[in-house]
């Protein structure tokens, strides 16, 4: 069986499986729908009412922002890429209106934006921001920035930031921990590596966002030279594409998610992370907290950053890599009043999410969990009686109706016609990881 035979296989059983998940779905999302009718909730009203423009609209973390905003009384405009027009999140019942915008860092993704505010009276741009998107958010709001606030950093923050090696030198400036950690340019550089003398093993990484190689974390040294080429064989190492070579704490891995004004940490949430994280559930770690607090106040900035953090056998804390971007762990603050006022008041007191925040979910990431791995049914069960769904909130169903049968469809029929093959579905970003993607 070729490749592309595969590939279509592979895509008419999945779209098999959501056609067959359709019914239950369209039932719950009409009992909802006239519950909602006869119990509708007026948002609130705030002293000034603000127009948000939200970017990023296929990914649930921004629902959840259009949702905050709304619920504070805010108009939320949302918008995304054509390739994503169909996104469930546009008739969320917290989206006043939808556009669609050119790719980000295309010729005309600033004059789109630009266009967007000016026509809507928009007051906050908050980009949530897919990886390729973090450097033209911030090109874009300066530009954007005579019209409105924009809630993002400038251009050369965002690339130091966004830059692995760059993070670990500004980390380093301001004296908090992070690996050690070296540019390679050329694979020759690893060839000659002096492994031996170091005490630890190192993994590499690409510093450009790569869906594919970004969950590679081979340790290096290899045991043989034969075995370090068969693994350089697949990376594009070159000096117009580097990577990082970066030391391997052993430990424990937590994420983070920060919002940030001027220097100062209004949202925090931090939890147990994963290669490929889609449950998401608060803990206390203090020393994660106050390097961030650290880190973000010394260098004043501003905007939404996420950091990821090993925490070693001894407590101690290193920060791995930081993605200066809304993290999918916004969406434990659902239920949380004052997310929207932190976001936009300066010096707002800080929130985490509540005590009464129970841990968010993708109910179609544990449903497949549930049968391929028929060891971990018990946890899984748990995961879901005691958490939320991320996407699914009885007062605004269709988002969850039409994310996995309109949304995801279309992007699997999309890949139909031209016989393209896919890794996994992503519905918490709302896409399908494949190579050379977004």
């Amino acid at each position: 069986m070729t490749g592309a035979s595969r590939a279509t296989l592979k895509t008419l059983g999945t779209l098999t499986l959501l056609a067959a998940a359709l019914p239950l779905n369209l039932a719950v999302t009409g009992v909802q729908l006239v519950r909602r009718r006869r119990e509708d909730v007026a948002p609130a009203r705030p002293a000034v009412s603000r127009t948000i423009l939200i970017s990023g609209g296929k990914m649930t973390k921004a629902l959840a922002l259009a949702r905050a905003f709304h619920r504070a009384g805010h108009r939320v405009v949302l918008v995304e890429t054509p390739a994503y027009r169909y996104t469930g999140h546009r008739f969320s019942h917290a989206v006043d209106r939808f556009y669609t915008v050119p790719t980000p860092g295309g010729p005309d993704y600033t004059d789109a934006l630009l266009d967007i505010v000016r026509s809507e009276g928009v007051d906050v741009y908050v980009p949530v921001c897919a990886p390729a998107a973090s450097y033209p958010d911030a090109v874009a709001g300066q530009a954007l920035a005579a019209y409105c606030e924009v809630l993002h950093g400038t251009p050369e923050v965002v690339a130091r930031l966004d830059d692995k090696f760059e993070f670990s030198a500004m980390a380093t400036e301001v004296g908090v921990t992070v690996p050690e950690c070296h540019r390679i340019t050329s694979a020759q550089q690893l060839r000659d590596f002096d492994f031996a003398s170091r005490a630890t093993p190192f993994i590499l990484k690409n510093l450009a966002y790569d869906p594919v190689n970004r969950l590679d974390l081979t340790r290096l040294p290899t045991a043989t030279p034969e075995e370090l080429e068969d693994f350089l064989a697949g990376k594009d190492i070159s000096a117009a594409n580097p990577w990082i070579l970066q030391a391997f704490v052993a430990g424990d891995e937590y994420c983070t998610h920060s919002t940030v004004r001027d220097g100062r940490v209004q949202v925090y949430c931090c939890c147990p992370s994963s290669a490929f994280q889609i449950n998401y559930e608060m803990v206390d770690k203090p020393a994660i907290r106050d390097w961030v607090t650290r880190f973000v106040g010394s260098h004043r900035l501003t905007g939404q950053v996420s950091f990821d953090f090993i925490e070693a056998r001894d407590g101690q804390v290193y920060a791995i890599e930081c993605n200066p971007r809304t993290h999918s762990a916004i969406t434990m603050f659902y239920n949380h009043p004052q997310l929207a006022d932190a976001y936009l008041q300066d010096g707002h007191p800080l929130v985490t999410p509540l005590p009464s925040s129970r841990p968010t979910y993708w109910i179609y990431h544990e449903v497949w969990r549930l049968i391929t791995q028929p060891r971990a049914v018990p946890g899984r069960l748990r995961t879901i009686a005691r958490g939320k769904d991320a996407i699914f909130d009885a007062a605004d169903p269709l988002p969850f109706l039409l994310v996995h049968h309109l949304q995801i469809p279309s992007l699997l029929l999309h890949n139909l016609v031209r016989f393209k093959d896919w890794i996994r579905i992503d519905f918490n970003i709302g896409k399908l990881v494949q190579a050379a993607g977004d």
